[in-house]
């Protein structure tokens, strides 16, 4: 990003007007550049992530000579009205599989922009890139409805990311605005997440301070005030900004976190009203395979894993926001070094030492 302020954040109204002016033969390489133009001093890049999925709310019926139908509830809803609303007449009349269904099928590409030089100092979109495909026929041949809502749900066809269906159209480019997280400013949102924290955990101080818990010590039972039990309560940090403080304290801060990491953002108010806001990171890169703390491996066969983990990501302290993710690296492997380290049998760059160290001493993870 260039030294001046941008002249303006995306917003959603803009970035969905540029969605629409691509073309699918060229969406994909213009993408960022096309986003790029429309908000001056902001440099995109885009990175897809592996996570497949398809909508249930624009589906199309197509007749056997290719003709669009309409809308695939619309036209179920009639066919059955025409019929009485008997399934077994409608299921006879379509079973032959002269009439099909189109459904649209993505994955999730999110764009960055850095908005200056620190860690969350970048503008995340989060979109979807989405084909249209001729799914299968309206009804399954084999097996009755047993209700209306099967017809509307059809799962009787196969989807699967490598797929050779018939593409239809696309690929376009959707914002995915659900849960508030379709533009986000990182520092923004991690102030924001930060603040409702404090806020939902001081609005429950008055309950608090009169809790009484039930404590084992060496002298056996006793009853003690949560708070007492509990000193820290209020200065908890949210796993979210800690991913980000350890990120910034690393050795891994000499790369931007965004060309490695994307981050699935929700912020809503659940059904009780309170507030619910977080993310699940999402790994740009992946190891061959997961890392498990198998019992007999020394700790130093888990260094030359870690170090060959790094080296595929080609990121230092890679193996450290994998395991905070999860599911790539087990985190008996993290406690296991962290034994190690502090037993001085192995180590680490001193301020990765103490990132693991401190992790250690109080786990968290996505």
């Amino acid at each position: 990003m260039a030294e001046e302020k941008p002249v303006r954040l995306p917003d959603a109204a803009t970035v969905e007007a540029v969605l629409k002016t691509l073309d699918p033969a060229s969406a994909d390489a213009e993408l960022a550049p096309a986003l790029s133009r429309t908000f001056p001093g902001f440099e995109f890049a885009a990175a897809t992530v592996d996570d497949f999925y398809w909508r249930g709310d624009t589906r199309t019926v197509f007749a056997a000579d290719g003709t669009r139908l309409g809308d695939h509830r619309l036209w179920v809803e009639r066919e059955l009205a025409a019929l009485g609303g008997n399934l077994t007449a409608f299921w006879t009349k379509h079973r032959s599989g002269a009439q099909k269904f189109a459904e649209w099928r993505g994955t999730s590409v999110f764009a960055f922009a850095p908005t200056g030089p620190g860690v969350a100092d970048f503008v995340q979109l989060s979109l979807g890139r989405e084909i249209e495909v001729l799914a299968g026929p309206v009804v399954d041949p084999d097996y009755r409805p047993y209700s209306a809502d099967d017809l509307f749900d059809p799962s009787w066809v196969t989807r699967e990311p490598d797929m050779d269906g018939q593409v239809l159209s696309g690929p376009i480019y959707r914002l995915r605005g659900r849960a508030g997280g379709g533009i986000v400013h990182m520092r923004s949102f991690l102030a924001r997440r930060a603040r409702i924290e404090r806020e939902q955990r001081e609005a429950r101080r008055p309950e608090l301070e009169n809790r009484v818990v039930h404590e084992v010590g060496s002298e056996g039972m006793r009853d003690s005030l949560f708070l007492d039990a509990n000193p820290d309560w209020f200065d908890f940090v949210p796993r979210e900004n800690r991913f980000f403080a350890d990120w910034d304290r690393s050795s891994a801060s000499a790369h931007r976190i965004f060309g490695h990491w994307a981050f699935d953002i929700h912020d809503l108010e659940g059904r009780d009203r309170k507030r619910e806001i977080g993310f699940i990171p999402r790994p740009l890169q992946m190891p061959a395979e997961r890392l498990l703390a198998d019992e007999g491996v020394s700790v130093h066969r888990l260094m030359e894993r870690i170090e060959a983990i790094d080296a595929k990501i080609g990121l230092p302290f890679a193996w450290f926001f994998l395991m905070i993710h999860g599911h790539w690296v087990d985190q008996d492997v993290g406690h296991a070094i962290a034994d190690g380290l502090r037993a001085g049998r192995v180590r680490l760059p001193d301020r990765d030492a103490a990132v693991l160290l401190a992790w250690a001493d109080r786990p968290y993870l996505f």
